[in-house]
């Protein structure tokens, strides 16, 4: 009977964490879950991410799904824009160069591909969307990938890269999370 009732408070709890409480506690909550499950979210990174995002604080699990889908959107926007920026030094080494070409092609096509995954998401074709997230994790990590190749070569976009990664392995995560809790 203990462990009947054991079982029950947790459920409820479970139940708690991902229905019933608000803001702070719900991103908290699905951070520590997130971070848990994946071994590529950092729980500190996630918090700061979604908290620093607009309604964060009101929103569902499914609307954080949607914030840390738009989060990707912005990154990769803006990444796309900051090599556009590292193309006027006139003293990049032509390595370099090459890869921020291959690194601006690909986060160009990003681009549409994070729209069609917002879209996905928000029709609830999960698996559609995990597909385009996948390709977003795919082009960040090629387009870091590549500055490896040549021996003491530094990517200019490390940062950008794992943050790209980080915020899609956050999406990815909270849409398993959306699975599992609706069967």
């Amino acid at each position: 009977m203990k462990s009947l009732s054991s079982f029950f408070l947790l459920l409820s709890l479970f139940n708690l964490t991902f229905h019933g409480s608000t803001g702070q506690n719900l991103i908290q909550n699905t951070c520590k879950t997130c971070s848990k499950d994946e071994p590529n979210i950092k729980y500190g990174f996630c918090t700061s991410s979604l908290q620093a995002a607009p309604a964060s604080q009101c929103a569902t699990l499914r609307g954080l799904g949607m914030i840390s889908i738009r989060l990707i959107r912005y990154n990769v926007t803006d990444t796309r824009c900051h090599v556009k920026i590292l193309f006027k030094d006139k003293n990049l080494d032509p390595y370099v160069r090459r890869c921020l070409k291959d690194c601006s092609d690909l986060y160009s096509d990003a681009i549409p591909t994070i729209k069609l995954a917002m879209k996905n998401y928000n029709s609830k074709k999960y698996y559609d969307a995990n597909i385009q997230i996948s390709a977003i994790i795919a082009a960040a990590t090629t387009c870091e990938d590549q500055f490896k190749e040549k021996e003491g070569v530094v990517s200019p976009l490390t940062k950008r890269n794992e943050n790209t990664f980080q915020l899609s392995a956050i999406a990815l995560s909270i849409m398993n999370l959306i699975k599992n809790n609706n069967g």
